[in-house]
């Protein structure tokens, strides 16, 4: 099959490329060469895709089975590669995000057809306008459209909302024995999926035309609480998490710029069905528990010092909120 990925060298598209070079597919990654991640066996385009009268120069010659866009998170986004490959693909998946689904829940196990709704993150609303966008081409034009949900997937990356992802913030704290916050009581229940699991189950949906006019999630059954998760990466280096819990809206409101990530994402129980990705997918399923799979992750932070990211101003925040609930509670 010949493939094209618009990215392709991310926290998760990197597995997923590296799971289609391993599968023999042919492929293509298109981008603009910043990317210090290297995809051995994969063909690269080097592009702004952005620049339309360049794309559709480099790309005239070519037809895919499948074309996948990591870095779409606008309408124009969407409608921009509905200009440049109606036409020059059988298949076109579109990379969503699970935090689209519906906010606060009402059920917390989730499926496929649970419905799209976050008033609290922009990126979820705009993932949501894009999936709009695809659903209308597909039923107006046969536009090849498919969507996929991550949630929360880690490799190079540390999934917790405060002072982790590419930064190393928390894990220093922990090793330093200071406070670290956990959002809530620390026993709403999440899910991380590794992007290794991850790419078994996404490369199962390259090229199966089965799939056009489909929404699927990819994610592990393991569902743990946020005080496991913290306590695991505590585990992992050989310390003690000191957590200190508070209510997510006391958290947005001593620092705004966190509502989507948590009202918007991880304040409520997430809990995913995976039915669906199994039914098309047989060969998928998630065997790298959080407990090991954070062992992974964090060596890769640690074989480079430059990668071990301890932020001033995150340290600043954590100290502040904490500081502040530790106030009302004083005053109360």
């Amino acid at each position: 099959m010949k493939i094209l990925f618009i990215g392709g060298a991310g926290n998760i598209s990197a597995s997923v490329s590296r799971q289609c070079i391993k599968k023999g597919y042919e492929l293509y990654l298109l981008n603009r060469g910043q990317n210090s991640v290297n995809i051995d066996g994969a063909k690269h385009i080097k592009c702004d895709i952005n620049n339309l009268d360049r794309m559709k120069e480099l790309l005239k010659e070519h037809y895919w089975d499948s074309v996948v866009n990591w870095i779409a998170f606008d309408p124009k986004d969407v409608e921009r590669d509905i200009e440049l490959f109606e036409g020059k693909t059988k298949q076109y998946i579109f990379i969503s995000s699970a935090s689209a689904y519906q906010k606060p829940p009402l059920n917390p196990v989730i499926t496929e057809s649970t419905p799209l709704r976050n008033p609290y993150w922009d990126y979820s609303r705009n993932k949501i306008a894009c999936e709009e966008l695809l659903n209308k081409a597909y039923r107006d034009k046969s536009f090849p459209a498919v969507v996929v949900r991550p949630s929360h997937t880690y490799s190079n990356v540390i999934p917790v909302p405060i002072g982790g992802w590419t930064e190393y913030t928390i894990v220093d704290r922990i090793k330093k024995g200071l406070p670290i916050i956990v959002h809530g009581d620390g026993s709403s229940l999440w899910t991380v999926t590794h992007a290794d699991d991850f790419a078994i189950g996404f490369t199962g949906l390259i090229g199966n035309l089965k799939t056009i006019g489909h929404a699927f999630h990819i994610t592990s059954d393991e569902a743990l609480s946020w005080d496991q998760i913290h306590y695991y990466i505590a585990d992992a280096v050989g310390a003690a998490a000191n957590i200190v819990h508070i209510p997510s809206d006391f958290i947005v409101k001593c620092e705004p710029s966190l509502e989507g990530s948590l009202l918007g994402d991880k304040t409520w129980t997430a809990i995913f069905d995976n039915s669906k990705i199994k039914s098309f997918v047989p060969e998928f399923k998630a065997t790298i528990p959080f407990q090991e799979g954070i062992k992974k992750t964090l060596k890769w932070f640690e074989e480079k010092p430059e990668r071990m990211i301890v932020k001033k101003e995150t340290n600043e925040m954590i100290d502040r909120i904490i500081g502040e609930y530790i106030k009302i509670g004083i005053r109360e």
